[in-house]
């Protein structure tokens, strides 16, 4: 790449050697009234004019004196009153969060039944699909992690979705789930689904009333005077803070959970083939770049090669 910037910043000084007095007068002007009309505008310096100003370490060097110490011991006052957190106590947490998703990482404890970037089998892929009709234990030891794992699953959250039905407070995960909807929904659509949410939901006598205070509701009140994506975030937050301490909790208590933590499927580990005749053919790939190779083998294998006449014996 350098070789090219050289070879052309010779060529072009070639060029300028040859060209006549004249011509190269004009070329000068040329680029004096060019860089004229294209001045830089007022403020900023020009390269052509002047260099840029160095930055010098004298100018930024702070004077110590009595207010400069008075900052600091002010700043230090307020860091001493910070609440902090002790290494023991955050090490012990980081131990604890590492031991808990130690059996969920496939590079620490593997997976199973096997690995199908190794083995070639997808049905590691087929048990932990989005929507399964019978989850694997791990996955159903993840829903007590925490809410945010419950609520990312669509399996458990269909499963959270019945358990409070019974509870007859099904409408808090509708609510979060249309203004999830709302956030993520299209522009064009905004007005209708916030009118919609609001009378599903919000509005006196609604048939799927939600429990929201006074000043969340206020607040969600006066932005509905003028409608965008995020005007329920309020209320959304509320009605996520309530599940996450009411019904969360009584969800991983409950029989429901525990049913399903007992017949979630545990999937055997796929014995590995002794013998190499009983693996499993490879697919071949479908590239480009292998299709003269494979062709050139297939004539050299056919009977009487290449030229036609008998193979020998």
């Amino acid at each position: 790449m350098w070789d090219l910037v050289v070879m052309q910043a010779r060529e072009q000084l070639r060029a300028a050697k040859q060209r006549r007095k004249g011509d190269r007068l004009v070329v000068a002007c040329q680029e004096q009234t060019y860089w004229l009309v294209h001045r830089p505008p007022p403020g900023v310096p020009s390269v052509l004019e002047q260099a840029p100003e160095r930055g010098s370490c004298t100018a930024r060097r702070v004077l110590m004196n009595a207010d400069f110490y008075k900052r600091e011991i002010e700043c230090c006052r307020r860091a001493l009153g910070r609440t902090r957190v002790k290494s023991s106590v955050s090490l012990e947490a980081y131990l604890k969060f590492s031991n808990q998703h130690r059996p969920h990482d496939p590079i620490m404890s593997g997976c199973l039944p096997s690995n199908p970037w190794i083995t070639d089998d997808d049905t590691y892929w087929a048990m932990n699909a989005p929507r399964v009709a019978e989850p694997t234990q791990l996955r159903v030891e993840r829903w007590a992690f925490s809410f945010q794992e419950l609520l990312q699953d669509p399996v458990g959250r269909a499963h959270f979705m019945d358990f409070l039905r019974k509870e007859f407070s099904a409408e808090n995960l509708s609510f979060w789930e249309a203004c999830k909807e709302l956030r993520h929904g299209g522009q064009a659509q905004v007005p209708a689904l916030v009118d919609a949410v609001y009378q599903q939901f919000l509005a006196p006598g609604a048939a799927r009333w939600v429990n929201i205070d006074s000043q969340t509701m206020e607040r969600t009140l006066e932005g509905l005077r003028r409608p965008h994506r995020y005007v329920l975030d309020a209320a959304q937050l509320h009605i996520y803070m309530l599940m996450k301490k009411d019904s969360y909790p009584r969800f991983l208590k409950s029989d429901m959970y525990k049913a399903l933590l007992a017949e979630a499927v545990i999937p055997p580990e796929t014995k590995r083939r002794v013998f190499p005749f009983m693996w499993k053919p490879r697919r071949s790939s479908p590239s480009p770049a292998l299709l003269p190779a494979s062709a050139s083998g297939d004539c050299a294998a056919a009977p009487g090669g290449p030229g036609g006449g008998p193979g020998e014996a």
